[in-house]
């Protein structure tokens, strides 16, 4: 979909420099006009050199301007509801809350999708596949998708870890080797204890696979793999609550990947699992 160059661009803007603040300012206030300019014309438009539009549009993730201009034409042409990425406002009804908020989890699944390709995918999905075990990582709101990870893959034959606390998290991280995997989540990418964590895993060589909003964060950079996930941040949101949606479908799509190479496997442990589960319920 469309929407994710928005997503792209409303994310990076937070932390921008004055020059890329200039441009995405000009581009989120004309993206109609903005896609029909040649790299010239923006650059005139926007006040920003046509040098730095370019290496600002490969740092978001696009191979060239023509790929950018594209979406972002695209994304116009889709004529999205004025409000879709609206702040929720004291004014709201409970309607008008409820259908933002959707909204929003909508326009993450929708923008993470059109950003997380099927050969990225694939590649996650070998990597862990080939591990002897599988690590998953988080901290704060990225612990609970960190742990939503592990509870779903308990049901794979994979041998898999994870925990809550921190320390514990470092300590696995430690034990780790190269023949094994891991999946760190972390919405900013710049988190110091997380970014510990894989630091850590890069020291011992194991293949490392992020989950993150910020293709240009600390954390994608130590990454062998980067999944991201595209979201908007609304107010009473200190971290994206549509992102954490994005993160746990890229962590239910890997699952769901695995289990369909490996389903006489899969299915054997989820049988196995299940009877054992049935077994604590009262009749």
């Amino acid at each position: 979909m469309a929407y994710s160059i928005i997503s792209a661009l409303q994310n990076q803007q937070k932390r921008a420099n004055s020059t890329e603040d200039k441009l995405i300012t000009y581009i989120l206030k004309h993206p109609r006009q903005a896609g029909e300019l040649t790299i010239q014309e923006l650059a005139e438009a926007s006040k920003v050199s046509t040098a730095s539009i370019s290496r600002f549009v490969k740092k978001i993730g696009y191979d060239s301007y023509r790929d950018f201009s594209v979406a972002l034409a695209s994304f116009a042409n889709s004529n999205p509801p004025v409000d879709l990425f609206g702040e929720i406002a004291d004014s709201d009804n409970t309607q008008a809350i409820a259908r933002k908020v959707f909204s929003g989890a909508k326009n993450a699944l929708d923008a993470t999708l059109n950003h997380c390709s099927a050969e990225l995918l694939d590649q996650a999905a070998q990597i862990l596949m080939g591990a002897q075990r599988i690590g998953f990582f988080g901290i704060g709101g990225s612990s609970i998708v960190a742990f939503n990870a592990y509870h779903k893959f308990l049901r794979t034959p994979l041998d898999v870890i994870s925990h809550p606390d921190y320390d514990i998290q470092l300590m696995q991280a430690v034990k780790l080797k190269p023949r094994d995997a891991a999946v760190v989540i972390s919405h900013s990418g710049r988190n110091e204890d997380t970014l510990l964590i894989a630091q850590q895993l890069k020291k011992n060589g194991v293949p490392l696979i992020a989950i993150t909003s910020f293709a240009d964060a600390p954390l994608a950079k130590l990454a062998d793999i980067v999944l991201l996930s595209l979201a908007e941040e609304v107010n009473f949101r200190s971290e994206s609550m549509s992102s954490l949606i994005a993160q746990i479908t890229i962590i239910d799509t890997l699952f769901t990947m695995i289990g369909s190479q490996m389903p006489k496997q899969t299915q054997g442990v989820v049988d196995t699992l299940r009877n054992v589960i049935e077994e604590t319920r009262t009749q």
